[in-house]
């Protein structure tokens, strides 16, 4: 089973999506706004990627914390931005055959799939 997290207006989740469905690879996707974000999962997913890996600071919602925020961000907090806005989570989050993957690139994906 493989699954596609993120949400949909991403552009890097359209790449994806684009590749994979060329690839004619058959997949989930879970949209984190209207599917909900599992606080399991993220926590599970946190202990496999690592909180500062998932992320996103170049979106518009982390740049809107204070920088208070922003300095004092650790493990705990990030998980707790990251449920209340799904948002700040990098995309897309791949799952395929237990294996973890965070982002997009072509060649990642085929190594991936090989």
């Amino acid at each position: 089973m493989t699954t596609l997290y993120g949400i949909p207006n991403c552009d890097t989740i359209k790449k994806a999506k684009k590749w994979l469905e060329a690839n004619k690879l058959e997949y989930q996707f879970h949209d984190y706004r209207k599917d909900g974000l599992d606080e399991n999962w993220l926590i599970k997913t946190e202990s496999v990627l690592g909180w500062e890996t998932m992320l996103n600071k170049r979106g518009t919602t982390y740049r809107q914390l204070s920088d208070e925020q922003k300095n004092t961000i650790n493990k705990e907090s990030a998980l707790a931005l990251m449920l209340k806005f799904p948002a700040m989570i990098k995309r897309p989050i791949l799952i395929h055959s237990d294996s973890y993957h965070i982002g997009f690139n072509a060649e990642s994906y085929s190594q991936v799939f090989a």
